[in-house]
Formats: structure tokens, sequence, C-alpha cells
């Protein structure tokens, strides 16, 4: 196109050519200056006149740009443009416009140093200006933002990330109502995810990713004109994004590279940081959006059956939300729990394990309104897995579908136990009581209600929830603190705990021991009774004794006869073991150190020597015997130093003393071993190798105690909750002897006659049954027959006397029971002299009680 003529230039003659003038710039030259032009840039030929065409805000933008993009943005035309910017707000949106324009033809004629410098502008205004016009100019930045996202430039993508993030930290002064971030939300996930082949490059990608998602939290998430970034529609991309780039990190720092250690930052520290200041800011109604997305990664990358990666998780998020959230998580565990009660073992354990866990960092918390739910939740896991243990499979309708590996739902059942002791820990007294309540509830008790499993699982599933829900009571008792045993032990859950002392199953038995010591041990002071052993001095274990106090007596004197008679009975198991005889010497220690008071002394002391007399018994085992006598004299050995009364100390030494010369088999030293050195026969021991009634009570009577119960045997008492225990076989029932129970101590009155059940009073009992059911049938068919064939009048004569009857022994309870309150006007009396109430409605009332 030709030049314009400007009016200050002469006309030159035609015979001039270029030659003439060999200042004026080459063609090439020219070329650039016009596209200088179109690019609104100053050129340095003859066009540059044409600036002074454009308008001011175009021509300071256009002098930021240097002729060589190396040079970098010209700071003092910044200056400038961004002084006019402040000067004159209203035109912000156009210099954002016309930025976002020179950067999209930029782009598209891959002239990066251009893009770059136009980004470092853009960021500085977005810095300076904060006027209510920012809105309009942030849309111009978005978009441009936006474009190099879009970009195939690795480069791009990060400069774009970068200019987002130094937005995201400004705060605007003027609200938005009509911006949208769910481009940037896919995009930034997108990044996340990037698998560029360039290792470092593709790292870079991702930290850049992670650090939009991190701006765009920053920027929605307290702004409420902004969409809610907590809707499932975010949060199901924000999320798993952060997640696999943890994953990622954790799975390359199995193999770290050389140069791992000179990066100041990697994208699983960035990523965590960026995850803990996501939860950190969600509400209470938003918990659940964000964990959600946690359990469906984990789900479908299968990084439960690892738990290392699902436990890391959780801690996050755990230390990250705020403490009286924790139990919201905690009851979306337990509800995935229940969705996948028909995963793999391995499934369901990760979860198991990721709840004990996340239990401890709860305990500063709370564990929530439902406390007794989260128990549940996991007893019905515990029961269920019993079931698929014995079954084999997880449906019944489909047996074999999925094979069930027995080992596998051994460990899950440990970590339920242990889960369910990691709750208990962080609950005070008084709700740790109600669980030991809730869970006893759970389990069945003999002779109360004996099938608790299912009908696929019979006696065996019973058995084993038994085991299982002891073991978890274990758990639950473990450093349980109490000052009142009647409220650690009520009633309504010491009876069916006592009840299983008697089972024949001697894992139960042992569990229950377990439970009583650790409930009774108030001062740490069980592991210094194991194991069982001779002391020979007793403040070398340090015990910590404290005096027993009114709950204590209170406790003692309501259960402690039904205590001793539980202990004497479990050492008449003939399938007790090394274990049994430790647990109950702790229990016997523990009662004297934390429980004891004179009369409890005396009991205890009479208890040891029942236990020797029963030791004579030769319908025992050998070992249990020895074990035994063993317990006793170990016991007695520690009473007597605890009591402090010297001739009852030198008569136990003594005695054992006697043992080590002629009978060792009788101490724990050569009983309680791997293999105890046990005689061939047991003859009943005698003479100075047994602890004697009589002298044992006249040692004691001296220093106050109760010599007349001292003497008196310790016989225990037979109930029906024995009977209905024991699972008995018919020849042992033919010998069981019943005894009545008496309204005073078994021991202080005289045994009642005993009636023996043989076989022939069992088959009279049968046959007085029948005769009786004989009898009730003959009556009733004379009844019937009478009021068919007798006469009217007979049958209304018979009927009218007993009517007569009925009513003369209501009037005699009407007249004990209903009384008449008292006449304000006195009595009135009878013709025979007595004296009757006046009746409610004759009575007169004063004035001042009528209205």
């Amino acid at each position: 196109m030709p030049l314009p003529r400007l009016p200050h230039m002469p006309r030159m003659p035609y015979w001039l050519t270029l030659s003439h003038f060999p200042n004026l710039p080459s063609p090439r030259t020219l070329l650039l200056d016009c596209s200088t032009v179109l690019d609104h840039q100053v050129g340095g030929g003859i066009c540059g006149c044409c600036g002074a065409l454009r308008p001011r805000y175009k021509r300071l933008v256009d002098n930021i740009f240097p002729e060589d993009p190396e040079d970098g943005l010209v700071k003092a035309n910044m200056e400038k443009l961004t002084f006019y910017a402040l000067s004159a707000p209203e035109k912000l949106d156009r210099i954002g416009a016309y930025l976002s324009e020179r950067l999209s033809r930029d782009v598209a004629r891959h002239r990066y140093g251009y893009v770059c410098i136009a980004m470092e502008a853009l960021d500085q205004l977005l810095m300076a200006c904060h006027c209510q016009s920012i809105n309009l100019f942030v849309e111009s930045f978005l978009t441009m933002v936006r474009k190099l996202l879009e970009a195939d430039k690795p480069n791009l993508q990060i400069l774009g990330t970068n200019s987002f993030v130094k937005f995201a930290n400004i705060e605007e002064d003027t609200p938005s109502y009509h911006r949208s971030y769910d481009f940037f939300v896919s995009r930034f996930s997108e990044m996340c995810h990037s698998s560029y082949e360039d290792p470092d490059i593709r790292i870079k990608i991702r930290m850049a990713g992670i650090r939009g998602l991190q701006g765009v939290v920053r920027k929605t998430v307290n702004d409420e004109l902004q969409a809610n970034i907590w809707d499932p529609q975010h949060m199901d991309k924000i999320v798993p994004s952060l997640l696999y780039n943890l994953q990622y990190q954790a799975i390359e720092s199995q193999s770290p590279s050389p140069d791992a250690e000179k990066d100041k930052e990697c994208p699983a520290e960035l990523t965590e940081r960026c995850f803990r200041e996501l939860l950190g800011r969600a509400a209470y109604g938003n918990i659940k959006n964000a964990v959600k997305p946690v359990l469906m990664h984990l789900d479908n990358h299968s990084l439960w059956e690892g738990k290392t990666f699902a436990v890391r998780c959780f801690k996050i998020i755990m230390y990250s939300i705020q403490s009286q959230h924790s139990h919201l998580v905690i009851q979306q565990l337990l509800g995935h729990l229940d969705a996948n009660s028909k995963s793999s073992a391995k499934v369901r354990a990760g979860i198991v394990e990721v709840l004990s866990e996340a239990a401890v960092i709860e305990a500063s918390g709370s564990v929530g309104p439902t406390v007794l739910e989260v128990f549940n939740t996991l007893l019905k896991q515990l029961r269920l897995s019993v079931d698929y243990e014995l079954t084999g499979a997880y449906d019944y309708s489909n047996i074999g579908t999925k094979i069930i590996k027995e080992h596998e739902e051994r460990q899950l059942q440990e970590s339920v136990i242990k889960t369910i002791g990691s709750f208990a820990s962080t609950l005070p007294t008084y709700q740790r009581s109600e669980v030991m309540l809730f869970i006893m509830g759970k389990i069945p008790v003999p002779g109360m209600y004996p099938a608790l499993g299912s009908a696929n699982t019979g006696f065996e599933g019973s058995r084993m929830i038994q085991v299982m829900l002891l073991k978890s009571l274990v758990q639950v008792t473990v450093g349980f603190q109490t000052t009142n045993m009647l409220t650690a032990l009520p009633t309504s859950f010491l009876d069916p705990l006592l009840s299983f002392t008697l089972m024949e199953d001697a894992e139960v038995r042992l569990l229950v021991l377990d439970i009583l010591i650790s409930l009774i041990d108030r001062h740490d002071n069980r592991l210094k009774f194991s194991p069982i052993s001779i002391i020979r001095d007793i403040s070398v274990l340090k015990l910590k004794l404290d005096k027993c106090s009114r709950q204590d007596n209170l406790f003692m004197k309501k259960n402690a006869q039904r205590l001793y008679r539980h202990i004497y009975l479990v050492c008449k198991e003939e399938n007790s073991a090394q274990h049994h005889f430790e647990s109950l010497f702790s229990l016997l220690a523990l009662l004297s150190v934390e429980l004891a008071n004179e009369e409890v002394v005396v009991d205890l002391i009479r208890l040891a020597l029942a236990l020797q007399d029963l030791a004579g018994e030769e319908a025992l085992p050998v070992y249990n015997r020895c074990a035994i006598h063993a317990l006793s004299a170990a016991y007695l050995n520690l009473i007597g130093q605890l009591t402090t009364v010297p001739t009852f100390c030198q008569h136990v030494h003594e005695v054992i003393e006697a043992r080590q010369k002629e009978v060792p088999y009788l101490l724990p030293e050569d009983v309680f071993l791997d293999k105890p050195r046990l005689p061939e026969s047991l003859p009943k021991p005698g003479g100075d190798v047994v602890f004697l009634q009589s002298k044992i009570a006249e040692t004691l009577g001296g220093s106050g105690y109760n010599t007349e119960r001292l003497a008196t045997p310790y016989i225990p008492q037979i109930t029906d909750e024995d009977r209905l225990s024991k699972r008995k076989s018919i020849g042992d029932t033919i010998s069981l002897q019943l005894e009545m129970d008496s309204r005073h101590s078994p021991e202080r009155e005289p045994k009642t006659p005993t009636e023996q059940i043989t076989f022939e009073t069992l088959k009279q009992a049968i046959v007085d049954s029948v005769t009786m059911e004989e009898q009730e049938r003959e009556r009733r068919r004379l009844v019937v027959e009478r009021f068919q064939t007798a006469p009217f009048e007979e049958i209304a004569a018979h009927c009218g006397a007993r009517a007569s009857l009925l009513q003369s022994k209501l009037n005699q309870i009407f007249e004990i029971t209903i009384r008449p309150p008292p006449s304000p006007s006195g009595t009135v009396s009878t013709a025979h002299g007595q004296s009757r109430s006046i009746p409610v409605y004759e009575m007169k009332f004063p004035d001042l009680c009528v209205y």
C-alpha cells in the first residue's frame, strides 16, 4: 500500500529514486514496521508517527514490551502504566482486554517471550489495583490464564498456574457474582495426573496442578458468592488428584533417585500441605463430602489391603479437621465397613486398622453421641467374621462363590478386638462401664440365651463368639480405673461374668479371670505377682497399697462369697493349666491388696486352706493337685507377710521349708515350669508339709482376728447357677449332690441333709408326673360330665355356693386393705359398741375447706 504523505513534507521530483536516500530503511525493515503497526507497537521506521493516533492506554501497554523479549519487562514504562491504571480505574478493564488480545496473538505466533512479559504485567496490575472495576479486569486475566492452561507447552501451563496462584492470594474488595472456576478445577486435576514423558517436567506439571487446586480452594472456600467447592462434583476431582500424588510419591519413595535429595520440595509434601489446608477449612456439613472421595479412591485402587497408605491418609484427615468433627469421620468409616461386610478379609481388616488408628487420634476430641453404635458395628463385624470362617462363604445361598481363608479371618478378628480396645481407651469411666455392660449383653450366657450364633454355625459358632466377645471385654477393661467397685462391677455385669468361670471351656475361664484382674487392679500391681513364686520379702515388689474404702467394704460384703466360690470351683476343673493357676494367684493377691479388710483376710485364708484340702482329692489329675498345693502355699506366704503376724509367718515358712526338703513338687518353683517336675502318683500329704487350720487360727487369734471364723472350714455352696452353667453328662448328673441354701452362711451352720439323686429317684419322678397328669385328666372329665348330666337346680346351687365363697373372700380383702380416712367430725358408734368411720360423702367439712 502507498505510504501516506504528510503535510509538512515537500513534493519530491519524479526523477528521484530510493538510491538518492541512503538513510531510508530497507524493505524488510518497512515490513516489520507495518507488522508493528498492526500489533499496536511503536516502530523504529517511518511509521513511528502512527503511535500518536492510538489511545493512551494502548500506547502505555505497548511501551512495556521491549524490542527484544529477552530484555524483559520495561520497568519504567510499567510504572507509568500502573500509575495510569490507578489514576483512571475506569480504563482498567480496557487495559485487561488489550493485554488479553496481545497475549492470544503472541501465543498463536509462538512468541513466548512476549507472553511471559504480558503475564508479568498482569500480575503487577493485579497486585497494585483493588478498585471497584477490578472484576472486569479479572475476567480478562482469567481468560488469559485459561488460554495458557489450554496450551500444549508445559512451560505455558506452569506460567498460567503461577499467575493464578498469585491471583488466589489477593483479597478482592468487591464481590463477584458471575465468576466460575469449574474449568480450573478440571484442568488442575488433569495436570495432577500428568503422564509427560520427561520425568522432571512431569513432576513440575503435577506440582503446578497441586498449587492450582490449592489456589482454587483458597479463592472459593470462604466466598459465599462462588460455586460451593465442597460439592461432590468438585470434591470428586480435587481429592482423588491429591491422593494420587500422595500414592505416587509413596511408590517412588521405595526406590528414590539420587537427585531426590537435592529437591527442596517434592509433590508428596506439597500435596500433603494442600490436603491439610483443604480439610482444615471444612465445616461440619462438609466433612462427609471431603471424606467420601477418600474412601472411594482407596476402594477403586485396592489400597485397603496394604493398610499403610490408608492409615496415612486418615491420620492426615484426623489431625487436620477440627477436633469436634472427628466423630463424623469415625461414623463414615463405620458405615463404609458395613457396606464392605462381604468384601475380602484383607479389605475389612484394612478398614478396621484405620478405625483403630483414628480412635487413638480422636482421644482429644469426642467419639460423638453414638458411642454404642461404634461398638455395635464392630461386634457385628466380629460375628460376621466368625460366620464366614465356619461356613467358608460370604453368601450362604451360593457357598463356594469366594474362597475364604481362615487365617485372614482370624487376623481380622484380632484387628476388630484391638480396635474395640482403642475406642474404649478414649472413653471416660462411666461410658466404659456402659460399653462393658453392652458387650456383656451380647455374649451368650449359659442357661439364659446360649444360642447367639447363626443357624449355619451351630454350637461352635456360639462358642467362638463367646471367646471373641470376652477378648473384647479384656481389651475394654485394660487400664480401667475406678474408685468405686460397686459401679465398676455391678450385679448386672458380675453375675453373668462369674457364670463363665463354671464353663468347661478352659479358654473362656481364663478370659474371665483376666477381666476380673483388670477391673480389681487399680494400682498396676498385677505384673508384680507374675510369675507365681514364693516371695521371701514382698518389700522388693514395691506394692502400691491404699486403705480399703467404705465402697470397697460394701462391695466385698455383697460379692465376696460369690468370688470365693468361683475361685474354688475354677481350681476344681480338671482341664485348668498353668495360666489358670497363675491368674488365680494374681486374683487372690489383688483381692488381698486392693479390697482386703480383716474379715476378707480371714475368709481368704480359709479359702486357701480349703484349696489345700481340695488338692488332697485323688479324683483330680496329679498336675492339678500339685498346682493347687503350690498355689495355696504361694498365697499363704504372701498374705502372711501382708498381715505382719510373726507367728503366722513362722508357721508358713516352716511348712515351705519342709516341702523344699521332702516334697518340692508341691511348691511353685517345681510345678509352674514348661516341663514340671511331678511324681508319678501323689498320696495325700500330711504332717509338716501341710498348713494346719488350727495352728493358723491360734496364731492369728492373738492378733485380734476372728478365731471362731478361722477355725470353721470353708465349704462352697452349690447354687442353681452352677447347675445351669455346667454342661454335665447323664453320668455326672447321677452323682451330683444338691444342697439347700440356708439363710445364713453355710460355713456357720450345720449342713442340711443332702438328697442323693439316683436312677430310681429319676424314674420315680417320671412315674409321679405321669400319675399327676392322669388325675388331672380324670378331674376335668368329671366336671364336664356333671355339667352335661346334672339338673339345673344342682348346678345353680353349686355355682351360687362358689360365688358366695368368692364374695366373702373379696369382702375380707377389701376390709383389710381399704381404710376410709378419719372423719373430721369423729366416728359413729354402732349398736354393738363398735365405731365405724363416716363415709366421705357424709362428712362435714369446715367452710375454709370447701370452694
